[in-house]
């Protein structure tokens, strides 16, 4: 089985040691990270929290809309840079709005007061089950009991509502009107499972401990052995989405490659989507490259044990960051122009997230890492350092 820069992107250098990050806080960690400068990250964290209404959603820009999983991975950003009072906000909007089967809509119209009514009501399984990692990553940054109290009721009932939906070879469909299951969105929703199970264990609930821990492991084989990639032929378990480089970097994003494995398939598609000098496309057949897929596929160079490849990915999307510390969403290169014409406050997210991988925050490196969250992979490797894509790898490594 398989294991389970433009000119304003000042240079800084990181830590040299993963204690140096613990004694700092908020932004000064991901300042570690040795790409942007602290008042740099703080412009992106305030463009961040300008963009969130007064009810706590954090729609993509003013106007637009606003969706569960983009609107957790803003308000991840927002605590890792030092700001949790918004960024429980962001979360006890997301309680207030829970439907009574446990799910979230895909998204919802915004107005100057906050989230309106839902403009999309597809059920996705994957935006529903991202709460679990929001939470508890808050609740690892601020230890707030109180918090995990109160939102474990929508943690555990979102939960239920995604196993719902699970499949007997272990992949989750990812609506209820739908039997067909995505690989980023189950990638994702193993990493969503691992980190509901952390909470159950603190909550003291072993009964949805045991059974999600069971669910999550079903899932994770099923993603781990996806295949897709570096000559190795497809399972058939999940649609075909190759083309789009999230199905290629997902299953380290959401922990559930690591090690060799997690290499392999870093290196199988690094030609196909990575654009030096630019980014990360989100397509393979699309000369555009994206901020979101960009900063993503750096948290999983981070945990495979690549955080050079980040770093240099990240000063390459410099480009795409505006004067007000937001980033614009993506580069079609072959017509040198910005597109859309828009600042979404998920891209600024991601990039503060890699960021804060890098720079050693730790509940950030837990959820992403991965090593010390349950029903983890079998046989994982650690993050060892490796050379650089394209360099030989020495005799006796993994």
């Amino acid at each position: 089985m398989s294991e389970l820069a433009s000119s304003s992107t000042s240079m800084v250098r990181p830590p040299t040691q993963a204690s140096d990050a613990r004694s700092l806080s908020g932004g000064a960690i991901l300042a570690g990270a040795g790409v942007l400068e602290l008042p740099l990250i703080e412009r992106t964290a305030a463009g961040i929290a300008a963009i969130q209404r007064p009810d706590g959603s954090i729609p993509w820009f003013h106007g637009d809309k606003t969706d569960p999983w983009d609107h957790v991975e803003s308000a991840m950003a927002l605590d890792a840079a030092g700001r949790p009072a918004a960024a429980e906000a962001a979360y006890r909007w997301l309680a207030d709005r829970q439907n009574s089967d446990g799910s979230w809509y895909a998204n919802y119209t915004d107005t100057p007061e906050g989230a309106a009514e839902p403009s999309d009501k597809t059920k996705d399984a994957n935006f529903t089950a991202y709460i679990a990692v929001g939470v508890y990553h808050h609740w690892l940054i601020t230890g707030d009991d109180a918090f995990l109290d109160a939102l474990w009721p929508s943690v555990s009932q979102a939960v239920e509502f995604v196993l719902g939906l699970q499949r007997a070879d272990g992949a989750i469909r990812w609506n209820p009107d739908s039997d067909e299951a995505l690989l980023t969105g189950c990638s994702s929703m193993y990493q969503a499972l691992r980190c509901a199970v952390a909470i159950a264990e603190r909550m003291c609930e072993p009964r949805p401990a045991s059974e999600w821990t069971d669910a999550a492991l079903r899932l994770g084989r099923a993603v781990a052995s996806a295949g897709g990639f570096g000559g190795q032929p497809s399972s058939g378990v999940f649609a075909e989405k190759a083309r789009y480089s999230m199905d290629w970097y997902y299953p380290i994003l959401g922990t559930a490659l690591r090690g060799a494995a997690a290499r392999a398939r870093l290196d199988a598609g690094w030609e196909r989507f990575v654009v030096p000098g630019l980014g990360t496309r989100c397509v393979d057949d699309r000369p555009w490259v994206t901020g979101g897929e960009t900063f993503e596929l750096c948290i999983a160079l981070w945990a495979a044990g690549r955080p050079d490849h980040a770093r240099r990915l990240l000063t390459d999307a410099g480009h795409l960051r505006d004067p007000d510390g937001l980033y614009w969403t993506g580069y079609v290169y072959a017509d040198n122009a910005i597109w859309p014409e828009e600042k979404t406050s998920w891209t600024a997210g991601s990039l503060l997230l890699a960021l804060a991988v890098l720079g050693g925050e730790p509940a950030t490196r837990t959820v992403f890492g991965g090593e010390d969250l349950p029903a983890g992979p079998i046989a994982a490797g650690r993050r060892e350092a490796t050379p650089r894509i394209g360099e030989p790898t020495p005799a006796g490594s993994r």
